[in-house]
């Protein structure tokens, strides 16, 4: 951050003005500070390999997979904060992995359930997969939660302090983590368990039904402790409401397979996308 000449924000001595003066000033420099990456440059480097981390990346998706290591990927971003004063990422190995993955299972989906056009269905399932369900519902979901946290989860310990705001980077990052898990159970799980899940029968229903909720389940758990992990908002537990939603379909699911009105999420997935 650069210094400003001394000239340029003196304040006479015994002005009233002074310390009000003094107070704008600290509180514009400190807002300067708080930069954030843009998103063209984010975009450019995104399809540069020697601006990416790939084991880095590979690391911070093991971590966060074990429940008990998912903190240390919000351990970063606040050293992130620390040292180049913001909570996002700049390195897109972590998105370019996930869109690669991405691919390559909507590929093995498409030869997997036999589609009369292998590639069709395999440009088809990619579109949706990494275009509408991994980019466009992340920038909602990003969007929307920043929203929520800034507009009502912001601590603002003083009135001369500069109120601290959610990053759209960050919450977007927060997206990719919590995607990832839910695209290993969603794409990867549930791959080597098509011949079960999208059987007939309670047991293919009941199996299936599990992996989607616990996939959901992930998905908001993950959110929810990304902003958890910002020092400046509280109440972030308003981020776990919709795992009720969750556990009420899951339950309404398992309720009404006796009288016919249970659904398989499986067989609805390969209906939508192959059939």
């Amino acid at each position: 951050m650069s210094t400003l000449p001394r000239s340029r924000i003196s304040v006479p001595a015994g002005s009233p003005d002074g310390s009000s003066v003094r107070t704008s000033l600290s509180m514009k420099m400190a807002g300067n500070s708080n930069t954030n990456m843009a998103p063209a440059i984010y975009l450019q480097r995104l399809v540069d390999l020697s601006q990416m981390d790939i084991q880095s990346a590979l690391d911070q998706m093991k971590s966060l997979l074990i429940p008990t290591q998912i903190q240390k990927v919000y351990k970063m971003a606040y050293y992130r904060k620390q040292t180049k004063n913001h909570w996002a990422r700049d390195d897109p190995a972590f998105v370019a992995i996930q869109i690669s993955l991405l691919l390559i299972a909507s590929f093995a989906y498409s030869i997997a359930l036999r589609s009369d056009s292998v590639i069709y269905n395999t440009l088809y399932f990619c579109f949706h997969s990494v275009i509408i369900n991994f980019v466009l519902f992340g920038a909602i979901v990003a969007t929307t939660a920043r929203s929520i946290a800034n507009q009502h989860l912001v601590v603002t310990t003083s009135s001369n302090h500069v109120r601290q705001t959610v990053e759209w980077m960050y919450a977007f990052d927060v997206h990719c983590n919590a995607f990832f898990p839910a695209f290993v159970l969603l794409y990867g799980v549930q791959f080597f368990l098509l011949w079960l899940v999208l059987s007939q029968g309670f047991v293919p229903f009941l199996v299936s039904n599990i992996l989607h909720s616990a996939g959901f389940f992930y998905y908001f758990y993950v959110t929810h402790l990304g902003y958890r992990a910002l020092p400046f908002l509280s109440n972030t537990e308003v981020f776990l409401f919709p795992l009720c939603a969750v556990v009420f379909v899951f339950l309404l699911n398992l309720v009404g397979w006796p009288f016919g009105f249970g659904w398989n999420a499986s067989r609805i997935m390969a209906h939508i996308y192959f059939e």
